[in-house]
């Protein structure tokens, strides 16, 4: 049986998944999060006309020719109008921020004038809304600021409190459970036994999980039986993703996939083109009225997190709403790579993007067993199945290591 092209088994699970429900976050906790509604104004900003500087409000005819002595009748600061009508030869003292006073049509800035007791005498001429922030000038109330499906940042925060937001609607964070599987594995920093290994892999992608916008939940490690595994599988039915690691290949102790159809899941598809990471499958299953989403990873470490950065992200990103590309971009080869098999190589490597074009050196060392050159990896050179060797130079995809 042929084995499915890595753009199609992407192109099916991002199919298969629908954004997750709303739910209400306070500025506080809202960066980071996915934008569900659009940010629309609810004000005008600034809300008046404002004085961008310390100075004098002045009626622009009364300083058309300067120097010109004025009666200083009040003073107006930030949250402090002065809110009588400015008439002829008058002006207010004023601070940034300050409310522009009826009347007034300018800000003449301190350093243009000479102050005398109850008088200024202003040095310079000021025209029309000179160093005034009209009312709006910035955005208007209405107006549509941030788009639904953004990733919110600071910025995005900023300008949602400053027009009238206290809560945003963000996209309820998808509960991704993860469950390891195998009789090898031991906790991290427990004695190793003979044949033992540290169960690394549910650390690793649980980072993968928060760092793409959802809830990572570590279930524990299952044993190679079903009844273990349909122990842990159970505890996963309020998730929207279960991701198993392990257990997922042809052996007589591979039961991850038998353990998830007796608990209801439909396969969409097992083995894909694609190395390291062959032996991935993809399906759901419904609980309650409510879908879940099964994603199984290799046991290999980094098989498991090559695939949870080409798979596992985009899924999460689809619940959330925000779509997220494949973010791949064009460099060359610094050194030669030899031809390639059947399957698409996803080589880890060393992206340089100082220079134009950008420069990736592919590790000469790609044995999915060395986790070390996958730490020190910065990205992904794709070189697509069946290609001919390639020469230092050439162009190559890249899709960074960004987990």
């Amino acid at each position: 049986m042929a084995l499915l092209p890595v753009s199609e088994a992407l192109r099916r699970i991002l199919d298969s998944a629908a954004t997750l429900p709303s739910e209400s976050v306070g500025l506080l906790a809202a960066r980071g999060r996915t934008l569900a509604e659009a940010i629309t104004s609810k004000v005008d900003n600034p809300p008046f006309d404002a004085s961008a500087m310390d100075g004098y409000a002045v009626r622009s005819e009364d300083v058309a020719t300067v120097p010109v002595t004025l009666t200083v009748v009040g003073e107006a600061g930030a949250g402090r109008p002065f809110t009588d009508t400015l008439r002829k030869r008058q002006a207010v003292r004023i601070f940034t921020g300050g409310i522009l006073p009826p009347g007034a049509d300018a800000i003449v800035i301190q350093e243009n004038t000479t102050a005398s007791g109850s008088e200024v005498t202003v040095l310079e001429t000021a025209q029309r809304d000179a160093n005034v922030r009209t009312r709006g000038q910035d955005f208007a109330a209405g107006e549509v600021l941030v788009e639904p499906g953004r990733l919110l940042t600071a910025r995005d925060v900023l300008i949602s409190a400053s027009a009238g937001y206290a809560e945003l609607s963000v996209a309820r964070k998808p509960v991704v459970a993860i469950l390891s599987t195998g009789d090898e594995l031991v906790a991290p920093g427990e004695p190793l036994g003979p044949g033992q290994i540290s169960g690394s892999n549910a650390y690793g992608l649980s980072g993968v999980v928060e760092a793409a916008g959802g809830e990572a939940r570590f279930l524990g490690i299952a044993r190679d039986s079903l009844a273990s595994l349909d122990e842990f599988i159970s505890a996963a039915e309020d998730a929207d993703v279960l991701v198993t690691s392990g257990g997922a290949s042809v052996g007589d102790h591979d039961l991850v996939r038998p353990a998830l159809e007796k608990a209801g899941a439909q396969l969409d598809f097992y083995k894909i083109a694609m190395r390291p990471g062959k032996p991935l499958f993809f399906g759901s299953r419904q609980i309650s009225g409510r879908r879940q989403y099964c994603v199984g990873l290799p046991g290999n470490p980094v098989s498991a997190m090559i695939c949870a950065r080409v798979f596992l992200v985009p899924l999460i990103g689809r619940l959330l709403g925000r779509e997220t590309p494949f973010e791949a971009l064009d460099a060359v080869l610094t050194d030669s790579i030899p031809a390639n098999g059947p399957r698409e190589h996803y080589m880890r490597g060393e992206l340089d993007v100082s220079s134009v074009p950008a420069r990736v050196t592919a590790f000469k060392k790609q044995d999915s067993g060395l986790v070390k050159f996958l730490q020190r990896a910065n990205c992904l050179v794709v070189i697509p199945a069946d290609s001919p060797a390639l020469d230092a130079g050439a162009s190559v995809r890249v899709l960074k290591l960004d987990i």
